[in-house]
């Protein structure tokens, strides 16, 4: 397994767009493996639409590669996703890192529009199949329960012959949509135990649809502060991740000196994840700016050359 750290952002912690472009600048130069944006449309705090964001990271960055942690594929019509990623892809040459997700069923991107959220998993299942055939095949028809396409093509495809496709989700569902549809899994709001259980079920799920995943195609995201952690902000973090989970937080994030975040890291990797998602906890771009200086300056160099 090749181990990748990438940074990732939720909430946007920047007053100004310069102050976006400085730290992605600084993790470019820090040689940060890849930068993340959460998918949320519907949301009272400051959030990056993920794929505009993924185009802007294209003509900004030279050697970083993006994704999107995770994009809701229920919420998005196939056609349109699929086409404007393999833009992405074609004009970044192929640094884009795509990953989907379904969301959860009380989230306000579908209760405040509207949106059924009854078989939203049969129609992630087809809007993924036709993403992943878009971008591979001349000609896509197809005669589904919520799409029928008739000889549909996009062009120029993903100049990225191998564009990943990776799952997210925590589920026994989505341990088989991986398995069916998946070239990887990127966990989400896990445990490192969670996570173990995860890679070891879509490895077992592989054997049933005859597909394989490569060793190295498993990620997991976690939250870090680096400092004593009684902060307002690893405070806030916490008591969102309680709210959220019902469980102790304290094995969702981690706070601490450097040596904490690298442990942390090591037991997702003997979980089976070798690729992270690894969010600053920051309240504005100074304190962004200095967790990922202390990331890059003391977390990186342990996970060099592995």
């Amino acid at each position: 397994m090749t181990i990748g750290l990438g940074l990732g952002t939720s909430r946007y912690p920047f007053d100004a767009a310069r102050e976006y472009w400085a730290w992605v600048e600084q993790c470019e130069k820090g040689h940060v493996d890849s930068i993340w944006q959460t998918d949320r449309l519907v949301s009272t705090e400051p959030m990056l639409e993920c794929i505009a964001t993924m185009a802007a990271l294209a003509g900004a960055t030279d050697r970083m590669r993006f994704g999107m942690n995770v994009a809701s594929i229920a919420l998005r019509d196939p056609l349109l996703t699929a086409k404007q990623l393999a833009t992405i892809d074609v004009l970044s040459e192929g640094r884009l890192l795509p990953a989907f997700g379904i969301g959860s069923a009380v989230s306000r991107d579908y209760t405040a529009t509207g949106t059924p959220t009854k078989a939203r998993g049969r129609k992630a299942n087809e809007a993924l199949e036709l993403v992943s055939r878009l971008w591979s095949e001349e000609s896509v028809s197809f005669d589904g329960t919520f799409f029928k396409y008739d000889e549909a093509s996009i062009a120029p495809r993903p100049v990225n012959p191998d564009i990943p496709l990776w799952i997210g989700g925590s589920s026994e569902v989505a341990i088989k949509r991986t398995a069916r549809y998946g070239t990887g899994w990127l966990g989400g709001i896990d445990t490192p135990e969670q996570a173990a259980v995860m890679v070891r079920g879509i490895k077992a799920a592989l054997v049933d649809t005859g597909r394989s995943i490569d060793e190295d195609h498993y990620g997991a995201t976690f939250s870090f502060r680096i400092g004593s952690g009684e902060d307002s902000a690893s405070k806030q973090t916490a008591d969102g991740l309680k709210a959220r989970t019902g469980k102790d937080p304290s094995r969702f994030m981690v706070t601490g000196d450097a040596d904490a975040v690298i442990a942390r890291a090591e037991e997702y990797i003997a979980g089976g994840c070798s690729k992270f998602v690894c969010m600053p906890i920051a309240r504005n771009a100074s304190e962004m700016t200095e967790q990922t200086r202390l990331f890059i300056d003391h977390v990186l160099p342990a996970f060099e050359g592995r």
